[in-house]
């Protein structure tokens, strides 16, 4: 269907264009962790501050790469922004999931556990997408799998980095 295609082409542009949350958040108390895709080059920086009642209060992102990786970045702290730890790792799990068809072609074994993903997190299946549905047309191209995924598995890294420090 073109036009559900163009309207995917446009909210990632969107995001790519004028990306969510770009920035720097001061640590402590954020948690700053960095990603890196060896395969393009795409550099992904998630600062994340967690209240004590492990809500997501603020995140922002920095770093550079790809239109595809940009905008899943500027998409992911949208989407968990304001949300609750836990929400956040089936956040993970749910768009994970979308991407995980080819995913374990690139290197990984596209296990849970290979992909930092808790097994209870995992099940998403509550975890509405939204926006981020845009992305799956990325799995038509499995090297550029790796580069959507990237700050995901750079907010679950920072999210571990966050509860060790409490």
């Amino acid at each position: 269907m073109p036009g559900l295609d163009d309207l995917y082409r446009e909210v990632i542009l969107d995001h790519y264009r004028s990306p969510r949350n770009q920035g720097e958040l001061e640590t402590p108390p954020a948690v700053r962790t960095e990603g890196f895709n060896p395969l393009c080059g795409d550099e992904v920086i998630v600062f994340v501050d967690v209240d004590d009642t492990n809500v997501i209060i603020d995140i922002a992102i920095g770093g550079q790469g790809c239109s595809i990786s940009q905008a899943s970045a500027s998409m992911m702290s949208a989407a968990i922004k304001g949300t609750s730890v836990d929400e956040a790792r089936q956040f993970i799990g749910a768009f994970k999931g979308l991407m995980s068809i080819h995913e374990g072609d690139l290197g990984g074994d596209g296990s849970e556990a290979e992909m930092g993903i808790d097994a209870d997190a995992a099940d998403a299946g509550d975890i509405k997408l939204g926006d981020l549905e845009a992305l799956k047309g990325v799995v038509k191209f499995p090297v550029r799998i790796k580069c959507a995924t990237l700050s995901w598995n750079t907010l679950a890294q920072a999210l571990d980095e966050a509860a060790s420090d409490t």
